[in-house]
């Protein structure tokens, strides 16, 4: 069986994690909302208790935390949920950058039909923003900024905290799509200057189908969001529905394990990383982004003189892995990302991404390299 080298596409769950939704999948099944009876009281309970594990994780408090059914859900709440208030105060301008996931800039294009002015600033090589670009484009207009943590195709951190200190004493709203970091590089995101957080379960070893979006207060007042959906009123009255108490209980789970591990496993995906990088050596692999800035856990690399779709293919009875997002990866257009950094076409056609986690068991590096070498040859 091939070995899983996808996991920024999808991880796999912790089996605690797999243990307690099964339990509130077969047993504990109640319905939060109907707290009239242990069955119900008892879900509550699980979504309140799962909602303080992720609100620790992340420094907020339990009622910044809104269930969604992921990440992409909790990107549209946080960027067309401002759209009421940005058209009502004339704070049109928007700021985010050209290496976002299309869950943030498929809103953004929506927000330009809406009338708003959306600006993408861009990256250079390293794939990493330059933070001076933030603080030239900023205006008084500037209604949101959002800038993503991780980039979820080359691994690179963004500098979250210099542009903190950037956005410290304006008004704008922050929004940072963490995806991809959330549970794997967690101080940046404790800090208290960013408003809108959106995050996903099956990024961090929980379900799928589960995320959330933490919106903190600023002076006791949460970020002014209009619903996308209506009905039921709840979570904080932003997102109606039945609370899907399985998931939620999962993601907490993996949130707490996040918190007491993430040491332990960047550990275990470092040593990963340098045995991957040693196997593949003879193949001379060009890293693509600055590797000083990437997470332990991913390496996109290009391969020169052999295509990745043709890589991937001859790859699939030994490693599972990937050439760009996988909410894009069905697409034959170039990777935006690398397009983004300024890469050549050479480079983006011939690059892979290779992502695992502490969970990856060691695949066959020898059988890896000869069948890549294999594909040179031809």
């Amino acid at each position: 069986m091939a070995v899983y080298l996808d996991c920024n596409a999808t991880t796999p769950l912790e089996p605690a994690v797999l243990t307690l939704v099964n339990r509130f999948m077969e047993r504990d099944y109640g319905n939060a909302a109907s707290p009239i009876h242990d069955f119900g009281e008892f879900a509550r309970m699980a979504v309140e208790h799962a909602r303080g594990q992720i609100a620790e994780l992340a420094a907020a408090r339990r009622e910044e935390i809104i269930f969604t059914s992921g990440a992409t859900e909790a990107d549209n709440l946080a960027l067309l949920g401002l759209a009421r208030h940005g058209l009502a105060s004339g704070q049109r301008h928007i700021i985010s950058t050209a290496i976002e996931h299309k869950a943030v800039l498929e809103p953004l294009a929506e927000l330009e039909r809406l009338g708003f002015e959306v600006e993408l600033l861009p990256v250079d090589e390293s794939g990493r923003l330059d933070p001076q670009r933030l603080a030239d484009a900023l205006r008084p207009d500037t209604l949101l900024v959002s800038a993503m943590q991780v980039n979820n195709e080359t691994g690179v951190s963004q500098p979250i905290a210099e542009l903190s200190a950037i956005l410290k004493n304006h008004q704008a709203f922050w929004h940072v799509d963490a995806a991809q970091g959330f549970g794997k590089e967690i101080k940046p995101l404790t800090n208290q200057r960013i408003d809108l957080l959106s995050i996903s379960g099956h990024k961090i070893y929980g379900p799928k189908g589960i995320g959330a979006l933490i919106a903190r207060k600023r002076d006791g007042v949460f970020p002014p969001l209009t619903p996308l959906m209506f009905g039921g009123g709840q979570e904080q009255g932003l997102r109606p529905g039945t609370l899907p108490v399985p998931l939620i209980a999962g993601l907490g789970e993996a949130a707490k394990l996040a918190q007491r591990d993430h040491a332990s496993r960047a550990d275990r995906c470092r040593a990963f990383r340098q045995r991957l990088l040693k196997a593949l050596e003879p193949l001379a692999p060009v890293l693509n982004g600055d590797q000083q800035w990437v997470l332990p856990h991913t390496v996109n690399l290009s391969l020169p003189g052999i295509p990745s779709d043709r890589a991937i293919t001859a790859l699939k009875g030994l490693v599972a892995v990937s050439s760009t997002s996988a909410c894009t990866s069905h697409t034959r257009t170039p990777s935006h990302v690398l397009t983004a950094m300024g890469l050549g076409e050479q480079r983006i056609e011939t690059s892979i991404r290779l992502s695992w986690c502490h969970l990856t068991p060691e695949p066959d590096w020898e059988a890896i390299l000869t069948t890549l070498h294999g594909l040179r040859d031809q």
